[in-house]
């Protein structure tokens, strides 16, 4: 498990650029969890995730992985962050060597590091003929999933993924997406940090909303879609299919605004006709 606690950070302290981006933020991910963070940009949740991967250092509160502070090597190895637009930090001529680079690093053998970079690809579905391919001549989805499989090559308990879908086209983000759902279901813990409700209802069973650094809402994203009002004061839009619910409640319709997806709206908008 991961326990966030009473985190609090600012950058620039006693300059004139001063800005305080998280304050006193507390929450655990449990082990195969799905947690969505959502906020809008300047909301703290980039800053939030870097120091849960230890990639920026505390200085209020704490932050410990399975009863280990992040500050202790063996904890921040469990965990795996892929950043926004990872495909820009592919830099190996083959798509097999990109993804044994962490691996080999961590001197492990030839042998495990083969059998790490197939497992890797299977888990992100990519065709093992791409092995000797460029990564440079892959569509835009393939270099995220080999980005993906970089990560997941050094085997981390938990996944950070940082906008995943973002830049991508429909097709592309309707791949990733699926592959996303298949490593949960696999046992990857999964903290999927983005502003798009669509992705978030998608995949997430808890949701936590930052804005201005504090923690505005935690719960399932069914109950969220249902308080406009939250997503409001974050920044937010709601998934198309629940706004059209909410478009319907302010219209006088008596309708259930906790919708996630197209089919559930189907069946409330029967329920209102034979009512």
């Amino acid at each position: 498990m991961i326990e966030v606690k009473n985190v609090s950070y600012t950058y620039a302290k006693k300059t004139p650029f001063e800005k305080t981006a998280l304050r006193e933020i507390s929450f655990n991910v449990k082990e195969k969890d799905f947690l969505a963070i959502a906020g809008h940009t300047g909301s703290g949740k980039s800053t939030l995730i870097q120091i849960i991967a230890g990639l920026i250092n505390l200085e209020v509160g704490g932050v410990e992985v399975d009863g280990e502070s992040i500050k202790n090597k063996s904890a921040r190895q469990k965990i795996g962050m892929v950043f926004q637009y990872p495909e820009y930090q592919l830099f190996e001529e083959t798509v097999e060597k990109d993804i044994a680079f962490g691996p080999r690093n961590f001197g492990l053998s030839e042998t495990e590091i083969e059998k790490r970079v197939d497992e890797s690809m299977k888990l992100v579905d990519l065709d093992e003929n791409l092995k000797t391919s460029s990564p440079f001549e892959l569509s835009g989805g393939q270099k995220r999933r080999v980005a993906i499989a970089g990560i997941l090559a050094l085997k981390p308990k938990y996944l950070i993924l940082d906008e995943p879908t973002a830049g991508l086209d429909p097709k592309a983000k309707k791949n990733l997406l699926s592959e996303i759902k298949k490593l949960h279901r696999a046992g990857v813990t999964i903290i999927f940090v983005s502003h798009a409700m669509e992705d978030i209802a998608a995949l997430a069973s808890r949701v936590i909303v930052l804005a201005q650094g504090k923690i505005l809402f935690e719960g399932t994203p069914r109950k969220l879609f249902g308080q406009a009002e939250i997503l409001e004061k974050a920044g937010l839009m709601p998934p198309p299919v629940t706004q059209l619910m909410l478009e319907m409640r302010r219209a006088g319709f008596n309708v259930n605004t906790e919708i996630l997806s197209i089919d559930e709206a189907e069946k409330e908008i029967a329920r209102l006709k034979k009512n």
